[in-house]
């Protein structure tokens, strides 16, 4: 949904120069240089690949850990005539997968069979009763499942004990520990920086297959649709192998053999020959979902592969007519949801994770695409629940740069079952249970990310007159395409705008059409969705959009998409500042004193920032006393990703080099004994207490020391009720006091995070780490 007349700073990019050579190569208008160049593809060989597909260079299916055991492992059973079960998910990552997977193996010879769980019934994943049943039914000699099965521990093990061996596809968050499959192969198990890292399930599907396929000399090109539509509709990211896969789908979509989906293109009004990532996302996706969330997603397999004309359409008719139902379901949950938000604002205003339970009637098939609604409408993560029994099962939605996933995995101890991705999540838990994960949420987020809300800035590519936008222009843009996540539309402002007039579209009017001039005097409408009650200024405005093509009677036509605006009067101008920096990495060094000796140059500016360890025979300084300076040393592992990026931008370096000696003081009885020397300490000095430098003085960020502080009160070692605004401290009562439970739970969370994050910090590429 657009933003209302944004209040947000608006960044104008700061133009970068480009080598002579690399927009030469690259060619075309200048923004697309410098579009690539803001997205971290500099390399003109990167930027090749990213542009045309053909000078890319795939990885590997045997990259993906475990792919050479299992492409073995099913050769062998297609040789030895072992039934394969093919375990899928109900969603279009999931139909995909499980469809690519069945025909793949089919055409290999191969004696297989597929099972999709019913979402009414059994929610996402393997469960062991359907499990039990099908063995029994099937007798298979291996299970292969796709797009599930990372945390299928109870129902591996008893595959195992039946003598069935079982094959992990899946690219969901890794457990603490692994079900004992025969081979898992999953890209999560990767660097994050690897080419296959952002995979979605159909993307692990294919790679497989293509292995397979491969030790066949066969190739398996054919299955790129499948790959494509999965990817768009899991969101993934669209970077490397990911984006690749994409840009090859997209023509096989276009020219579709599969009789599916060429009457799904007449029933959804889509010219075949556009077909593109917003199609899939706005037309395709919605339907072929609407058969996991409110029927019996099974039938997808039929969809996709059946060459019967009457069977096809039958099935057609079905996603039609339950896109239809979704459509009403998903509106009227909406309502209610914002009712309960209008009746019980706190619900919104108190908590960083907007948890919603509603009645049974809450189809727990649509709250996911509410969550989103509600996501983009209040710009914070949000958890959609609805009640099943004594349990509470529930959809979970995101914002970029906050890991729901993760934030529930800290609360899994309230938990029935739960995974997802970082921007998506389902979970089940007992319904008294509620009101404590909406608590732990809170404190897992304060955790991780201290009292920051998500950004709502927004980041342009450009400023334009109406008169420089042409079809040519957006012709040129699109060569960056696909867009979607990990690689957004080009977004471009225009200021003083006024209304010339608008008119209303849609069923239900709820969308505009604006007409609209700019300060030279040129013309220009834009299509603005879901603008029901949203008034323009009546002065002139600024506005931010989008820019695509469509199509009427074969010729190319401007389709322009507002998405935010401003009044003209309240419009400061913020440019992005554009860091580059050089890095030098010595986080692996094993003799660091002696490296950071030789890594200072004569005459050299440098600074380094230390603290609780320093550097012998250096002068170092702590985050409060840190200036900007041409050379940064970070020589302690930096307790937070927050304090790393506080003190580099209060620095400003050109030169940034990294240590990572470790402070130590991990372990909560060593970093109690810390804090309570530091208390100590400023009661005989009499001090004021100043949370952020205790935390410097031991190496924390500011929230664990005030979280250890409570643990020191609650636990009843000392009376520190008073010790904030005077120092005084009293003996305790000897006794745990009420609330502290959850405070020794809060604890751990904390000193996990940062003992988590500096683990991190010594491994991660330089990429990753920022």
């Amino acid at each position: 949904m657009p933003i209302r007349s944004s209040t947000k700073k608006w960044f104008f990019p700061e133009l970068i120069d480009i080598p002579s050579h690399f927009q030469s190569e690259v060619g075309g208008y200048s923004i697309v240089s410098q579009a690539l160049y803001r997205r971290g593809i500099t390399n003109l060989s990167a930027a090749k690949g990213f542009l045309q597909p053909d000078y890319y260079r795939p990885a590997s299916p045997t990259d993906l850990p475990g792919v050479i055991q299992a492409v073995e492992r099913i050769r062998e059973a297609i040789s030895k005539f072992e039934h394969i079960l093919i375990w899928g998910d109900f969603d279009v990552d999931g139909q995909t997968s499980t469809t690519l997977l069945y025909s793949g193996l089919q055409e290999l010879g191969a004696e297989v069979s597929f099972y999709i769980p019913n979402r009414s019934t059994e929610s996402h994943g393997l469960s062991l009763p359907s499990l039990i049943s099908l063995i029994d039914r099937i007798q298979p000699g291996l299970i292969l499942t796709c797009d599930t099965g990372i945390d299928a521990h109870n129902e591996v093990s008893y595959a195992n004990s039946k003598g069935i061996d079982v094959i992990i596809t899946d690219h969901h968050q890794l457990p603490e520990q692994l079900p004992s499959a025969l081979s898992i192969i999953n890209p999560a198990l990767l660097d994050p920086d690897h080419a296959l890292a952002s995979l979605p399930g159909v993307g692990v599907a294919y790679k497989l297959i293509e292995g397979i396929f491969a030790a066949s000399g066969k190739n398996s090109a054919h299955f790129l649709d499948l790959v494509a539509l999965g990817i768009v509709a899991d969101v993934a990211q669209l970077t490397l192998d990911t984006r690749y896969l994409l840009q090859l789908g997209l023509p096989s979509l276009r020219q579709t053999h599969r009789l599916g989906l060429s009457l799904l293109y007449e029933k959804a009004k889509l010219n075949p020959s556009e077909i593109s990532a917003d199609s899939i996302s706005y037309a395709i996706a919605p339907r072929l979902n609407a058969l996991g969330r409110l029927s019996d997603a099974n039938s997808c397999v039929d969809f996709f592969t059946s060459t019967n004309p009457g069977h096809v359409s039958q099935l057609v008719a079905e996603l039609e007519s339950l896109n239809l139902q979704r459509q009403e379901l998903t509106d009227r949950i909406f309502e209610e949801a914002q009712e309960m938000i209008r009746s019980y604002p706190d619900l919104e205003e108190e908590y960083p994770v907007l948890i919603l339970q509603g009645s049974p009637d809450w189809n727990p098939g649509v709250v996911g695409i509410v969550a989103s609604r509600l996501v983009e409408r209040y710009h914070k993560p949000t958890i959609m629940l609805t009640k099943d029994g004594d349990q509470a099962r529930g959809s979970a939605r995101s914002v970029p740069g906050i890991n729901i996933s993760e934030l529930i995995n800290h609360c899994q101890d309230l938990l029935i079952s739960h995974g997802g991705h970082p921007m998506a999540a389902g979970l089940v838990l007992p319904l008294d249970r509620v009101a404590q994960l909406r608590r732990d949420l809170a404190s897992a987020y304060q955790i991780s990310y201290g009292s920051s809300v998500p950004t709502l800035d927004i980041n342009l590519d450009g400023e334009l007159s109406f008169r420089s936008i042409t079809v040519d222009f957006i012709l040129d843009l699109e060569r960056l395409a696909p867009f979607g996540a990990g690689n957004p539309k080009l977004l471009f402002a225009s200021r003083n705008v006024r209304l010339e007039n608008e008119k209303s579209l849609g069923k239900k009017g709820n969308h505009r059409k604006l007409s609209l001039i700019d300060s030279s005097g040129s013309h220009q409408d834009f299509l603005w969705w879901n603008s029901t009650g949203i008034n323009l200024p009546e002065g002139p405005f600024d506005i931010a959009y989008a820019l695509d093509l469509s199509t009427y009677r074969d010729q190319k036509q401007i389709q322009a998409t507002l998405q935010h605006f401003r009044p003209a009067d309240q419009s400061p101008v913020y440019i992005t500042k554009t860091r580059s920096l050089e890095i030098q990495d010595h986080r692996q060094s094993k003799n660091p004193a002696l490296e950071l000796a030789a890594a200072l140059k004569p005459q050299q500016t440098y600074l380094i920032w230390s603290e609780y360890i320093k550097p012998e025979g250096f002068v170092s300084y702590p985050r409060s006393e840190i200036k900007p300076t041409k050379t940064l040393i970070v020589w302690a592992i930096p307790p937070s990703l927050s304090v790393l990026k506080a003190v580099i931008d209060e620095a400003d370096p050109e030169n940034l080099i990294l240590f990572a000696v470790d402070p130590g003081l991990s372990s909560r009885k060593s970093f109690l004994k810390a804090l309570i020397g530091l208390v100590k300490h400023a009661r005989e000095t009499g001090k004021p207490y100043n949370p952020e430098l205790f935390s410097q003085r031991i190496a924390y960020p500011p929230f664990a020391i005030e979280t250890g502080l409570d643990w020191l009160h609650f636990h009843g070692d000392f009376d520190l009720s008073s010790f904030s605004s005077n120092n005084t401290i009293k003996p305790g009562p000897g006794r745990s006091l009420i609330g502290f439970e959850e405070i020794n739970h809060r604890l751990k969370l904390v000193l996990f995070e940062i003992k988590a994050y500096r683990s991190y910090y010594k491994s991660a590429s330089i990429h990753s780490l920022f």
